[in-house]
């Protein structure tokens, strides 16, 4: 009911909708108890008032009184009677005696038109909160339930999602959702991962490529190892993001209940204040108790009660639709009070993925850079190293095919080895006097070459022809696309510009930060020193520091500070649980705009604060030294709270997070 609704989402079995993109289920008016309460204390009003100012028989319109009293009142009355037993008083239970109290006088219709008026500003704000909770839990709607599990014979089987276990395969047809998350052993697809990543367009899969529970399968087969527990996948930790969100509260909302209690215990005492001291001037016991019972119904803070909670989890669903996870109440409203920012690089600045950033021949190589390009790749097509991977990809870009390649041979640490078209080549590190197998080189290369490349924050590899250096590539870890517009937004927010902090060496670092706008870089750093780091912004300098990280590393620092932020594509399991925020699609600039939509939220429930104390402070005075019609008393309580619920779910609106965007 209004005062007892609960603020938080109640945690529920997840549901599965018939594809990811199948609209999100609303929930409906009628499906709540609390609406279908109301609307039987509603009608029974309803049908009893017309009788009654008609003059007809008591026992016409008697009856239906009782029902709408009945209807709207058992559930606080008997959770309020709960409360007592366990010493505690719910002010629900205020409502309810200052009804019955009004019937016990005469006035009856008053006391239904509380019951109702009661019951109906309850169901609205349940089925706000419902709508809340739809809008979080639009997210989990996309696993689904069986999936298709081989067998080492091969044979199929249809399980329960739930039943798979790391180490099983599992079949994907065309167009199905995958059901776990693991790698493709066997075949070619591509898969819609916009609900999980954020990636506008399908990712292409090929075997050692990574696929996530509820993403839809293209057009291919994949054969799929399950490599994580169906309790730790991705849809798991938004489930569980979302669950542990509901049952927290923040300290405002702590600090209000820890209030109420006193408080509604003041209201009974000044109550009987009300009644016995004008009672025993002689005014007339009628109007004595019916002033006790109004004063009873507006002094209740209800409103009060209501004024945090629905913000910030508005906030939090809101969020949550644009792909970051905010695990709590109190993480939402902790992360408005940051007005420093820390980030770190690789996997957070960058992707963490190297990229092909020069290609250089050399003179009397003979080669243009598409055939140099062309010719490492050949060699490295093989290899599963990051490195190779980016020169392969660099040479799809630009539309070259290499030719085969022959007698393949890696050597960890040092590079690769293949025959092409007849040449032997080999793409590696330089050493001292060659490539990293020890061939001594011919060509015109010198360590400068590769020094002042990898000066610049990049790492070199030489590729050679039959022992002949014949070109260098610079290979460099892409900087994300929007950091530059997250770290301007970071800096707008906090008021100061945010500090790189990195264990990557100090050129690599100082090319990251002065391609995103940062100027303070700490490089170098081990996991214990970036603590270090955020303690010395926080505590020498007094500031509540947000951190941006993502690997195991950045975990501590995560803890440590004030407010931690993970990149959830990313993110190391340990990070994503350490972390008070989790950005899902990897996009930087949410960062930022969810630290607006906190403040927003936090704006929104002093003006909650501000609206339920003005308006009780009225109603109180106006009762005290005027006279205040119960029904108006009535109407001005359930008003309010109905309108603190209601501004608290602004905050669902898209609009909300356009303006958090800037």
């Amino acid at each position: 009911m209004v005062c007892r609704v609960s603020a938080t989402l109640a945690p529920s079995p997840v549901r599965r909708s018939p594809a990811p993109t199948a609209p999100r289920r609303r929930t409906r008016v009628l499906a709540l108890p609390e609406a279908r309460w109301a609307l039987a204390s509603t009608v029974a009003f309803l049908i009893a008032f017309p009788l009654d100012l008609a003059g007809a028989s008591a026992w016409l319109y008697g009856p239906l009184y009782v029902v709408a009293y009945a209807a709207g009142g058992w559930e606080p009355a008997l959770e309020g009677l709960r409360a007592l037993r366990e010493r505690s008083l719910d002010v629900d239970l205020l409502m309810i005696v200052a009804a019955l109290g009004a019937a016990a006088i005469g006035q009856v219709l008053d006391g239904a038109l509380l019951i109702v008026i009661f019951a109906t500003s309850g169901a609205l704000e349940a089925l706000a909160t419902a709508r809340t909770a739809d809008s979080v839990r639009g997210l989990l709607d996309l696993a689904p339930t069986t999936a298709t599990r081989l067998s080492p014979d091969g044979t199929e089987e249809t399980v329960p999602t739930d039943r798979l276990a790391v180490g099983d395969t599992v079949l994907v047809r065309p167009g199905e959702r995958i059901g776990a998350d693991g790698k493709v052993l066997e075949g070619e697809s591509e898969a819609d991962q916009a609900t999980i990543t954020g990636e506008p367009l399908p990712v292409p899969k090929a075997p050692g490529d990574e696929v996530f529970a509820g993403t839809l399968n293209g057009n291919g087969a994949l054969r799929v190892r399950v490599e994580r527990d169906p309790a730790d996948s991705v849809i798991a930790r938004i489930v569980g993001l979302v669950e542990e969100a509901s049952r927290t509260k923040a300290p405002t909302q702590l600090f209000i209940e820890k209030v109420e209690q006193r408080y509604a215990v003041g209201v009974v005492v000044a109550t009987l204040a009300v009644f016995g001291i004008p009672l025993a001037f002689g005014e007339d016991l009628t109007e004595a108790l019916l002033r006790a019972m109004t004063f009873m119904i507006v002094a209740s803070p209800c409103a009060v009660v209501l004024a945090t909670m629905p913000p910030l989890l508005s906030a939090i669903a809101n969020a949550g639709r644009h792909g970051v996870l905010v695990k709590s109440a109190v993480a939402m409203e902790r992360l408005g009070e940051v007005d420093a920012a820390a980030l770190d690089k690789t996997g957070t600045l960058t992707e963490g993925t190297p990229e092909v950033t020069a290609v250089r021949p050399l003179p009397g190589s003979g080669l243009d850079e598409d055939a140099l390009l062309a010719l490492a790749a050949a060699a490295e097509h093989p290899s599963e190293h990051p490195l190779a991977r980016a020169v392969v990809a660099a040479a799809a870009a630009r539309g070259l095919r290499p030719a085969a390649a022959e007698e393949f041979v890696a050597t960890p640490g040092r590079g690769v080895r293949a025959t092409v078209e007849g040449s032997v080549i080999t793409v590696g590190r330089p050493g001292e006097h060659g490539t990293a197998d020890g061939e001594v080189l011919d060509g015109d290369v010198s360590g400068g070459d590769v020094a002042g490349r990898e000066g610049a924050g990049g790492t070199t590899v030489l590729v050679a022809r039959d022992g002949v250096a014949v070109g260098l590539l610079t290979l460099t870890d892409r900087v994300r696309h929007d950091a530059s517009a997250a770290v301007a937004g970071l800096t707008a927010v906090t008021g100061t510009a945010p500090v790189l902090l990195t264990g990557d060496n100090p050129r690599t670092a100082a090319r990251v930060a002065a391609g995103t706008g940062i100027t303070d870089v700490r490089a170098g750093l081990l996991p214990q020193d970036k603590v270090t780091a955020v303690r010395q912004l926080q505590g020498g300098e007094g500031r509540k520091v947000l951190f941006v990280g993502d690997g195991v590393n950045d975990a501590p620092a995560l803890a440590a500070a004030h407010s931690g932020v993970a990149m959830g594509r990313a993110g190391s399991d340990l990070a994503l649980e350490t972390a008070d925020a989790v950005v899902v699609r990897d996009e930087l600039v949410a960062i930022p705009a969810v630290v607006r939509l906190s403040r927003a939220a936090r704006r929104l429930v002093v003006q909650n604060l501000v609206i339920a104390g003005v308006c009780i402070a009225v109603l109180v005075v106006w009762d005290l030294v005027g006279h205040l019609p119960l029904p108006l008393g009535v109407a001005g309580h359930e008003g309010s709270t109905v309108i603190v619920g209601l501004n608290g779910l602004r905050l669902l609106r898209e609009s909300a997070w356009r303006r958090a965007m800037g």
